[in-house]
């Protein structure tokens, strides 16, 4: 975890490959509860790429905002791979940003019925150019040990630390 929060912090080190990319980002948080917005915006001139953050917590708030379907939520619940990947596109796709990153996950410290309180699901959504056929989304899952505070900000900053990987592979 030391490594997205090294000098610089991971949030700094995105804002240059968005800005060195022309790329925009946008985020769909549950189990962060805003803390990757916050992140962003923490860095002076972010605004030359960070489009919004969206809290979407509950059921009814991924259906509303992001168009996730009903049917992933009852199958699969919140926190899943097919929920994180159709917030990240969500986001994305709503925003129309180059990138999209989704979280979800058990910040605890109860749930975890059927995953462990630690889990996350984070999600980057690419935006390829119209007919290309490179947009693409990845998922990852992540356990990680600690408090509900700790685990927000252990999760907040591995969804960006992926997001930079993400974009940093798009560059090579």
């Amino acid at each position: 975890m030391d490594e997205f929060a090294a000098d610089p912090p991971v949030e700094e080190r995105i804002g240059d490959a968005l800005r060195e990319t022309d790329a925009t980002i946008a985020v769909a948080e549950s189990a962060t509860g805003g803390l990757i917005g916050s992140l962003l915006t923490d860095v002076p001139g972010s605004s030359d790429y960070f489009d919004r953050s969206l809290v979407t917590y509950s059921y009814d708030a991924k259906r509303d905002v992001l168009a996730v379907p009903r049917e992933h939520l009852d199958e699969y619940g919140a926190v899943s791979e097919p929920v994180a990947r159709a917030m990240a596109r969500g986001v994305r796709d709503t925003a129309d940003t180059t990138w999209g990153v989704a979280t979800t996950g058990i910040a605890g410290p109860t749930g975890g019925d059927g995953d462990p309180v630690g889990t996350i699901y984070i999600a980057v959504a690419y935006a390829g150019a119209w007919g290309s056929g490179e947009s693409a989304t990845g998922v990852e899952r992540h356990v990680f040990d600690g408090d509900r505070e700790q685990l927000k900000e252990r999760f907040a900053r591995r969804a960006l630390g992926d997001c930079l990987a993400a974009i940093e592979s798009r560059r090579d």
